[in-house]
């Protein structure tokens, strides 16, 4: 991702873990419907522990992370 987009995305995630902490599927829909408006549609998100993925994404629209240690966060677009 840009820097700038980037950086934003990673503060989105991090508020809404925090907010939706014991409900990933609510953090998971806040953070879709966010970037949707912010960035045009069609961004997906997964939240949990434990998983792997492989996704096909538009270049340079691809977030992974983790958040408290062993929350991962997959943000990505793909239209």
């Amino acid at each position: 991702m840009p820097e700038e987009m980037r950086v934003e995305t990673m503060e989105l995630c991090v508020t809404a873990c925090e907010k939706y902490a014991t409900n990933n599927e609510n953090a998971a829909k806040m953070i879709k419907e966010s970037m949707d408006k912010k960035f045009g549609s069609s961004w997906h998100v997964v939240i949990g522990e434990g998983f792997g993925f492989e996704v096909t994404h538009e270049v340079k629209n691809l977030l992974y992370m983790f958040f408290g240690g062993s929350v991962a966060v997959c943000v990505w677009k793909c239209s």
